[in-house]
C-alpha cells in the first residue's frame, strides 16, 4: 500500500522553481545576447557615456575594446562573482538588469582607474540609468 503525502508547499515549491527557471533563462538569452551584439552594444554604451558626459577618455576606442571584452566575457563569470560585484547597487534600481548593475559597478570601481579614462561623472543612479538606457536593450520585454 502506497503512502500519498499530502504536501500543501508542493504548489508554492512549484511555482517558486518555475520563476526561478524562468530568471535562469532569461539571464541565459541576455549573455547570450550581449556576447552576439558586444561590438554594437559597446560602440552605443561608449557613446552614450560621454553625451551624457558620464565619461571623459583619451581613447574612445580602447574603452570601446574594453566594453567589448566585458560584453563576451559575461558567460565565463561565475555567478558568485557577478552576484558579489553587484552587490552594493542591487537596490539602486526595482526589478534592475543585472548587466547593467554589473557595467554601472565596473565603471564607478574599475575604469575610473584606467588609464584611458580622465574622469568619470555622475552618481550611482545617472550611471545605471546611462548604462541601462543601452544594455536594456538585453532584456526582452515581459
Amino acid at each position: 500500500m502506497g503512502h500519498h503525502a499530502n504536501n500543501p508547499y508542493s504548489a508554492d515549491d512549484r511555482a517558486s522553481k518555475a520563476i526561478d527557471r524562468k530568471r535562469e533563462q532569461e539571464r541565459h538569452s541576455m549573455i547570450h545576447s550581449a556576447f552576439k551584439n558586444a561590438d554594437e552594444l559597446a560602440t552605443r554604451l561608449v557613446q552614450r557615456l560621454l553625451d551624457n558626459h558620464i565619461i571623459e577618455t583619451t581613447s574612445e576606442s580602447a574603452i570601446r575594446e574594453l566594453f567589448v571584452d566585458r560584453l563576451k566575457g559575461l558567460g565565463d563569470i561565475e555567478d558568485f562573482d557577478l552576484q558579489f560585484k553587484i552587490a552594493p547597487l542591487r537596490s539602486l534600481a526595482p526589478d534592475a538588469n543585472f548587466i547593467s548593475l554589473y557595467f554601472t559597478q565596473f565603471i564607478i570601481e574599475d575604469l575610473v582607474d584606467n588609464k584611458n579614462i580622465q574622469d568619470v561623472f555622475g552618481d550611482d543612479l545617472e550611471i545605471y540609468k546611462t548604462v541601462n538606457s543601452v544594455l536594456g536593450a538585453l532584456r526582452k520585454p515581459s
